[in-house]
């Protein structure tokens, strides 16, 4: 089991690292500081962006650079609601199947909240703790989850949906 943490600048986007998943914890670019945005999601190799909070900024430009972005905003203080949880599992399945090393950049307002809930969430599903998962967040995300969020990640029963035998990989057969 290998877990790997980068530091990171204060403010700045985390990078959280677990048995071949990648998250890029950030917090909701402006318009001001999109191309530094833009440039961070470049050098992670994102393909994927998961923005769980209002809209406040138009996604041509990432989706000019082949990001996608998955907007799935819940309330702010907020646990997912189960069909963003299901969403949010369904892609990192696929990621897992067909993109080894992937990275998905996840953001809210301040990246605090929702968007570290998700991560953690996958984390849990793919086999860590609970208070593990909250730990390694908040070693990167000063501040992350606030009481409701705990409580949910506390009682959240993992279906064991991200665990290596539960993938399948594409097969291919020589004739």
């Amino acid at each position: 089991m290998s877990t790997k943490i980068m530091k990171s600048t204060r403010g700045g986007p985390s990078v959280i690292e677990y048995r071949g998943m990648k998250f890029l914890l950030m917090e909701r670019p402006t318009d001001g500081t999109m191309n530094t945005f833009v440039e961070e999601l470049n050098k992670h190799g994102v393909k994927d962006l998961v923005r769980v909070c209002e809209p406040t900024y138009n996604t041509d430009r990432l989706e000019k650079k082949g990001i996608k972005v998955h907007d799935w905003q819940f309330c702010d203080g907020s646990p997912p609601p189960i069909n963003i949880a299901d969403a949010w599992i369904k892609l990192l399945k696929s990621r897992l199947r067909d993109e080894p090393g992937f990275c998905i950049a996840v953001h809210c307002v301040a990246g605090l909240g929702r968007s570290p809930v998700l991560v953690a969430l996958a984390l849990i599903e793919r086999g860590m703790k609970y208070e593990d998962a909250v730990e390694l967040i908040r070693t990167k995300r000063r501040g992350a989850f606030n009481a409701r969020q705990l409580a949910y990640l506390e009682n959240y029963r993992s279906k064991s949906r991200l665990k290596s035998r539960n993938l399948r990989h594409k097969k291919c057969i020589l004739m």
